[in-house]
């Protein structure tokens, strides 16, 4: 029997005994649970969270267990209560904070989750209890609607989010009185505004931990710190798509923006050039990762941007990254010659620095010195020796590869062929005998020869001494929690596949968003690849008047894929959708 949950209902909390007795009377668990579990007590546990751990069989679901989300799913079904996911990213910590007190919110074991002008969403593990409900709305003066959400996550974003919510209101108090001088380019005279906190105020070190940390939770790859007229968003790139996770007040952003400048080595001060720092740390899960910094004077005060670059990427195989098969042997040929160029091509952002790295640490024996010349060094390796350009004493790409001829390498390792020199450096190394890998900010594979051609390197010397081109992107994968199959339809395949003829499959998958992919349909990303192996057939090509589309055509006959067949190949193995190909990968010119 359903019982719906509204005032004239019974206070109760929640109880062990009760919630099985419930279960056995609809049916989803056995006499023998009941029995057994009945006499004993979840201590501390609150008894959702010790059902939860007992894993037992779901009657109601054969094969399944009850788990905390088939717990919550028939309790909410049974107080009249929906059931929600608390996802901090989707939360206005601020606005919720204010709600009610931390001691009140601990007491009752109760979270505000959204507010708006209609109403107030109230998270709680105890349906029946609501005695503090007409006390709080008569607070807020609006009504108040209540949601179920985990118990373990109500004691975990409630400690989280009043604390944030109070390194806020905190570090606002540190910076008031005097004068302020907020760096916007629209300075305004106020009487009584806010300094700059200090950015080693105890409150700031707990915001920048508190950001650090949700970064590494959600997969993160960027974390960007902007600063507005009067406050200062965070956003975080998950997927490859901004998020913004929170908005603070224009002070205390500046003064995240100093902590974190600190962290990195850069001069503080110095808030009218961009700059460049990095600083490595620990993941809550133990793990070193590095983050690059980057600011940027705006006209309300410095952004800061930092990417985040996980270790542990650079020990994941080829076929983890994307990599595999006929593309994967390709790459191996490639940079298994001993000398040659070898390039990787796409804009930022499509993990071209993944790929040089994975593949030089597979190249970086004890036999062999591998030298690289970056802007910046990306992440410390220890198997290379990295050396980092610097423009203030002239130590640009070109003067590091010459530097680097004379340190008798056997393979290096260019972060980016921007000019002429550079060209002309990489070609002569290659001449030499030397392996180099290098990268090239181009669309796809064929026009990154054109790119070197326009550069002005002679057509015969990249003709001789490129070995083949890599152009690659990265597509979202779909959440095999929640992906669901539908019927393809005729013109999104042909839009995709167009002008080639690729055979469409029956089904492909849509995204739906579940709890694991926190509602996106998507989880983690893959990569899409072109490689283009400089041939016989390939080389009668390389002339100073390129056609480019015709080199295209040679190099599909000899079994490249252009990056939209290598995305369509992904869309017919259900890993991602047509939508999210044709969002990265450029159409096919002719």
């Amino acid at each position: 029997m359903l019982q719906s949950d509204n005032s004239e209902a019974p206070e109760r909390a929640l109880s062990l005994k009760g919630l099985l007795e419930d279960l056995l009377r609809d049916g989803r668990i056995s006499a023998g649970d009941l029995r057994r579990l009945q006499s004993l007590s979840p201590g501390a546990l609150h008894p959702l969270v010790f059902l939860a751990e007992q894993k037992l069989a779901d009657l109601a679901a054969p094969g399944q267990q009850l788990t905390m989300d088939a717990l919550l799913a028939w309790l909410g079904e049974r107080s009249g209560q929906a059931v929600v996911e608390i996802d901090p990213l989707k939360i206005n910590v601020a606005a919720v904070a204010e709600v009610m007190s931390r001691a009140f919110a601990e007491r009752h074991r109760i979270l505000a989750v959204d507010v708006s002008d209609d109403e107030v969403v109230i998270a709680s593990a105890e349906p029946y209890v609501h005695a503090w409900q007409s006390n709080l709305e008569h607070v807020v003066r609006r009504p108040i609607r209540r949601v179920l959400a985990d118990p373990r996550d109500l004691l975990r974003f409630t400690a989280e989010f009043y604390t944030m919510a109070g390194s806020v209101r905190g570090a606002k108090v540190a910076g008031k009185s005097g004068t302020g001088q907020i760096g916007n380019l629209e300075q305004m005279l106020e009487l009584g505004s806010m300094r700059e906190p200090d950015a080693n105020d105890q409150h700031i070190v707990s915001i920048v931990d508190w950001l650090l940390q949700y970064a590494f939770e959600q997969r993160a790859s960027d974390i960007h710190i902007e600063p507005r007229r009067d406050v200062g968003k965070v956003r975080f790139r998950i997927d490859g798509v901004l998020n913004t996770v929170y908005e603070l007040p224009a002070q205390v952003c500046a003064a995240v923006t100093s902590r974190i400048k600190i962290l990195g080595r850069m001069d503080v001060a110095e808030k009218r050039r961009p700059q460049d720092g990095r600083l490595k740390t620990r993941s809550p899960e133990g793990s070193e990762v590095e983050l690059r910094l980057s600011t940027l004077p705006t006209a309300f005060g410095e952004k800061l941007v930092m990417r985040i670059f996980d270790p542990e990427v650079l020990n994941r195989s080829f076929e983890e990254l994307g990599l595999a098969d006929e593309d994967l042997a390709r790459w191996h040929t490639m940079t298994g010659m001993g000398n040659g160029i070898v390039l990787v091509t796409g804009p930022t952002g499509s993990g071209k620095t993944t790929t040089l790295y994975s593949t030089l640490r597979q190249l970086a024996t004890s036999e062999v010195n591998v030298c690289t010349i970056e802007d910046p060094i990306e992440m410390v390796e220890a198997a290379f020796n990295q050396m980092q350009v610097n423009h203030s004493i002239d130590l640009d790409f070109s003067r590091g590869v010459r530097t680097l001829m004379r340190q008798d390498p056997d393979i290096i390792m260019i972060g980016e062929i921007r000019d002429l020199e550079t060209a002309n450096m990489a070609i002569q190394a290659a001449l030499t005998g030397h392996l180099v890998l290098s990268t090239l900010h181009t669309n796809d594979s064929p026009s990154s020869v054109s790119r070197l051609l326009e550069l002005g390197a002679p057509a015969y010397l990249v003709k001789a001494t490129l070995r083949g081109i890599m152009s690659q992107r990265l597509v979202r994968i779909l959440c095999d929690d929640c992906k669901r199959p539908v019927a393809t339809p005729d013109e999104a395949w042909q839009a995709l596949v167009a002008p080639y003829d690729v055979p469409k499959p029956e089904t492909v998958y849509e995204p739906v968003g579940c709890k694991q992919c926190r509602d996106t349909g998507y989880r983690g990303r893959r990569g899409i690849y072109e490689v283009l192996v400089n041939s016989p057939a390939v080389q009668e090509e390389i002339v100073a008047a390129i056609n480019t589309a015709r080199l295209r055509d040679i190099a599909m006959g000899e079994g490249m894929q252009v990056l939209r067949v290598s995305g369509a190949a992904r869309v017919a193995r259900g890993e991602t959708t047509v939508e999210e190909v044709l969002r990265v990968a450029p159409a096919i010119s002719h």
